[in-house]
């Protein structure tokens, strides 16, 4: 059988740019239940509660959730249960010192298939205040205005 290649989207968090300052992504792999890839395959999951924590030197993601597998049997998962994040230790330190000296958060941005393997992009975020996320509303709406007016000048189209 051959290996899948490339890169196959399940799920993105777009609440989470709107909510939150990125300031540093990562890739990390997931580690999963047979059920649970069966279920990501089928493109069936959601990020809209999922945060990660710091445990003992090793990164846990909470509250995604991954609906159990329909023809499942005893051996199913539970949905929101906590997964273990894979990456190197230099990777989580770093992400345990900026998280503790700065007040960061971590949360999920998008769960892909890479190559065959799950894997889930994580950032380092600041919350937003409720005018830093109409400052940000107001800017996009501007931005495609503007994009809007040039398109339409170069169509030949008064304004």
């Amino acid at each position: 059988m051959a290996r899948e290649q490339g890169q196959k989207m399940v799920a993105q968090n777009k609440k989470a740019r709107h909510d939150f300052h990125i300031e540093d992504t990562y890739e990390a792999g997931l580690v999963l239940v047979g059920t649970e890839v069966k279920s990501l395959r089928a493109g069936r999951a959601s990020l809209v509660d999922g945060f990660a924590d710091i445990e003992n030197h090793e990164v846990w993601l909470h509250g995604v959730h991954i609906p159990e597998y329909t023809q499942g049997t005893w051996t199913n998962h539970s949905a929101r249960r906590k997964r273990k994040l894979l990456l190197n230790r230099v990777e989580i330190d770093k992400i345990e010192r900026r998280v503790n000296e700065k007040g960061l958060t971590i949360v999920p941005l998008a769960l892909y298939f890479k190559d065959g393997r799950a894997k889930v992009e994580i950032a380092l975020a600041r919350g937003k205040k409720a005018y830093d996320k109409r400052a940000t509303l107001a800017e996009k709406q501007a931005q495609r205005e503007t994009e809007q007016a040039i398109g339409r000048r170069l169509k030949g189209y008064k304004d």
